[in-house]
């Protein structure tokens, strides 16, 4: 995330560093001096989120709709100014970054434990001092974006030095973003998306090349500067020392400048003290205390050094190294057709987690709004595992007839309790399918009605709703998905509650034909802390649908999972807090006019679990189909039911109750914990 310091050092102390400029002006500069070349922006996508995100409410799961309408706005912005845009998302988390992926997660966690104290304290939304963007906001960005005709590239190394590659190579206008990396590489001009006023299309832009003349620096001394202040990969525990040197040889040139300042100022002069040459680097490398790790410092410059560069810092054979790291291809699928289609998928964005899986059987998930001290409710990465490990299952391809050992997948999943101090290692679970398991190639490659039944069938028995196909295939498929999330959640979940259940229910039905400018003149009263914890739930678990999607060769079209179809943060906290307090269905479903068509959903003492589909409802907006779910206690006895239906139905004694009150499901799950 750039170099720490560096942004408020140019703000402050260089201020020929950054200048305003027009990006529609810059646009028409750029067609006259290119005719051939339109103008791009390669924009680093994930330094961009905390600014695309601009809804008020952010901790009640997401205002999806509000939140797609901002980003068309921001597209329709630079499409009027006759401007392309290219969106970049990390793709991987390479391993000399791993260490600072982990410490920001832990710091997240805090910030998070915090949020959840003042909701419970206050019964309210933090502001936005404490905003922390809403869990799956990264991954449902980039399909937000390519359902609104946009370009996306999935990195397959660290994302910004795509980003900066991309923009060498194809000589863009500019780099957006908010990362002062973009400073360091040597490549277009870099734009700040803080300081971006869309209705007017101004920014400031920054100059590398004026930092290097305020710095007595060259462009190319800019990566070993970089790495001389610290960042991802050098840590600055380890500089420390030599920054006490620094200072003590080249004294403070203002008293008003801060330590971090004086800090940089006094590594750029003892940069341009030295001989330009990798024996320089070298000598210094012995200096640091880097632990077992010598080549810290060279391996931190080369990825600064785009395809094509050289360093005087660097001999050509490591300059080289970072453009060659993308190219090489090891990975855990047999079948190289297969692997490379998984590649072309990841890359253009099109499929979630897959590629990660099959290179190198390494996934990540980042923080989740969670309340570390709701003991009711655990994490979700340990609700949504029984899933995902059937996912590995279909990818990395067991077989029940042969003594094959299958892979184990290296997790780094956020939760409460898991200190992130190794991967967690997953072994891959088999489907309970009859027959044997379809391959890869068979379920990504095979055509014809037999094959899209197989692609339907593994999908749902990654959620072990096998035997659910007829009935969820009768459903419009973005109802179906919405059924089968809430079903494994039921399975998962022993807390989960009847009136959980309505809330959810009663919130995507409702959501169906309102429109972003509705959603967002909703008023909550007050925030329930456990309802935002449920809304996060849901939205990761709409995540693992998609991977679900993506390794089963796309029995759904990815846009049937996206949450601004069906779901709103704010409507479900209104509809729990209503379900809780004992509201009718008359009143959770506001008035609409609901028909039972079909089925219905039993639980029984019996068997552990009967799945039946519980009811289509059409409502009368002009959406058609909405649904809902009927339930049974699994402790009533005979023919005996609670039904939670539409209009038609009664359901029993349903009474304003206490959080301790909750009329919970209990069985056991089908999944061990």
């Amino acid at each position: 995330m750039g170099i720490k310091g560096l942004q408020g050092f140019v703000a402050n102390v260089c201020h020929d560093v950054h200048k305003m400029v027009n990006l529609k002006e810059m646009a028409e500069e750029h067609r006259m001096s290119y005719p051939d070349s339109p103008p791009v922006i390669v924009v680093d996508a994930l330094s961009c989120i905390r600014h695309w995100y601009t809804p008020e409410s952010w901790v009640c799961g997401g205002q999806w709709q509000e939140y797609l309408a901002n980003l068309e706005d921001f597209i329709n912005a630079f499409t009027a100014a006759d401007i392309k845009l290219v969106f970049f998302f990390d793709g991987v988390v390479e391993q000399k970054k791993r260490g600072e992926w982990v410490k920001r997660r832990l710091k997240n966690n805090k910030e998070i434990g915090r949020i959840f104290q003042f909701i419970k304290t206050y019964r309210q939304q933090p502001g936005r001092g404490m905003f922390f963007i809403p869990s799956g906001l990264a991954t449902f960005t980039r399909f937000a974006l390519k359902s609104l005709g946009q370009k996306t590239i999935c990195s397959l190394q660290e994302a910004d030095y795509e980003v900066a590659s991309y923009g060498l190579q194809h000589n863009c206008m500019g780099i957006l973003g908010q990362d002062t990396d973009y400073l360091i590489y040597n490549t277009s001009p870099y734009f700040s998306i803080e300081k971006l006023c869309l209705d007017k299309m101004v920014t400031v832009m920054y100059s590398r090349e004026n930092l290097c003349r305020a710095l007595n620096l060259n462009i190319t001394d800019l990566p070993f500067f970089a790495c001389l202040l610290g960042n991802d990969v050098v840590p600055e525990a380890a500089l420390e020392g030599f920054w006490h040197k620094c200072l003590t040889s080249c004294p403070p040139k203002s008293q008003s400048y801060d330590k971090r300042s004086n800090i940089i100022l006094a590594v750029a002069n003892y940069i341009s003290g030295l001989p330009h040459s990798y024996s320089s680097v070298k000598n210094f490398e012995e200096m640091l205390p880097l632990g077992s790790d010598k080549t810290l410092l060279c391996k931190a410059m080369e990825s600064y050094i785009l395809p094509g560069q050289q360093s005087p810092w660097l001999p050509p054979s490591l300059s080289n190294s970072q453009a060659l790291s993308a190219k090489q291809d090891t990975g855990m699928c047999s079948d190289q057709e297969i692997f490379q289609l998984a590649k072309e998928q990841h890359i253009t964005g099109e499929n979630y987690m897959v590629f990660n899986i099959l290179s190198n059987g390494e996934v990540e998930c980042s923080n989740t709004l969670e309340d570390e001290l709701d003991t009711e409710l655990p994490g979700q990465a340990l609700i949504y595992r029984p899933a995902r490990q059937h996912i590995y299952s279909v990818l990395l391809e067991p077989r029940k007839d042969t003594q094959r050992v299958c892979s184990v997948v290296k997790e780094w999943f956020v939760y409460f309790g898991n200190p992130l101090h190794q991967p967690e290692l997953m072994q891959p679970v088999q489907l309970d399918i009859p027959g044997e398991m379809p391959s890869l190639r068979t379920l990504w490659l095979g055509k014809g009605p037999d094959i899209e039944n197989q692609r339907y069938s593994t999908f749902l028995a990654c959620f072990h709703l096998q035997d659910m196909v007829e009935e969820l295939k009768a459903l419009k498929a973005p109802v179906a998905a919405v059924c089968c999330l809430l079903m494994y959640l039921l399975l998962q979940v022993d807390s989960l509650s009847l009136e959980d259940l309505n809330a959810f229910v009663a919130q995507t039905l409702c959501l169906q034909g309102m429109s972003a400018a509705q959603l967002s003149g909703l008023q909550l009263v007050q925030v329930d802390s456990r309802a935002v914890q449920l809304g996060a739930l849901f939205i990761r678990g709409l995540a693992t649908l998609i991977m679900a999607n993506s390794a089963c060769g796309f029995p759904f079209s990815m846009d049937d999972f996206m949450p601004w179809k069906v779901f709103d943060g704010k409507l479900f906290q209104e509809k729990y807090q209503q379900s809780h307090r004992g509201c009718s269905l008359e009143e959770l479903l506001e008035g609409n006019k609901c028909k039972e068509e079909e089925g219905m959903l039993i639980f029984s003492k019996r068997t552990e679990l009967h799945l039946l589909l519980h009811t289509v409802i059409r409502t009368g907006d002009i959406s058609g189909e909405g649904f809902s779910l009927m339930a049974l206690r699994p402790n009533l006895q005979g023919e005996s039911r609670i039904l939670i239906p539409g209009t038609s139905c009664i359901s029993r004694g349903y009474q304003p109750r206490h959080q301790d009150q909750r009329r919970r499901f209990q069985f056991t799950p089908r999944w061990p914990r």
